[in-house]
């Protein structure tokens, strides 16, 4: 395998973690206007994977990683406790933050294809807009 689907394979397992977690979040999240961001962001990170993954011509099945499995069987837990918002989405923000580094990884190599690169930044922009979100969610459920 290529370098570029190397980098291409460790995003899009990143993005169906955020995928899996945000709906699984979404559904334990009691705020409408949150749960609603949620499971949107959530289709949102399986468009960008199956787009990334059709781009850099990876055609097998690429599931998430065994970090993402460990948080979000915490968020589960925290939310089957009847954990609060603000707790479920400092959970969220642990996941974008590690969408928002496996972009910054990516984008460091200097071997990217140009259609590679133009979708990981246009990418990127958004998941960084969507981590601000989370973290704004999370802020105003704290006070």
């Amino acid at each position: 395998m290529s370098d570029q689907q190397d980098v291409v394979k460790d995003v899009v397992q990143v993005l169906h973690d955020g995928e899996k977690g945000l709906a699984d979040l979404g559904q334990h999240i009691k705020d409408p206007q949150v749960q609603a961001f949620c499971m949107k962001e959530s289709r949102t990170r399986g468009e960008f994977a199956r787009e990334l993954q059709h781009t850099a011509g990876l055609e097998e099945d690429i599931g998430g990683t065994a970090t993402g499995a460990v948080q979000r069987s915490w968020g589960n837990l925290k939310g089957a406790m009847g954990g609060s918002d603000h707790t479920l989405l400092e959970t969220a923000e642990q996941g974008e933050d590690d969408t928002k580094k496996a972009y910054e990884k990516a984008l460091q190599k200097t071997d990217l294809q140009a259609p590679v690169r133009q979708i990981l930044e246009r990418q990127q922009a958004h998941i960084l807009n969507s981590h601000n979100q989370v973290k704004a969610f999370r802020d105003r459920k704290a006070a």
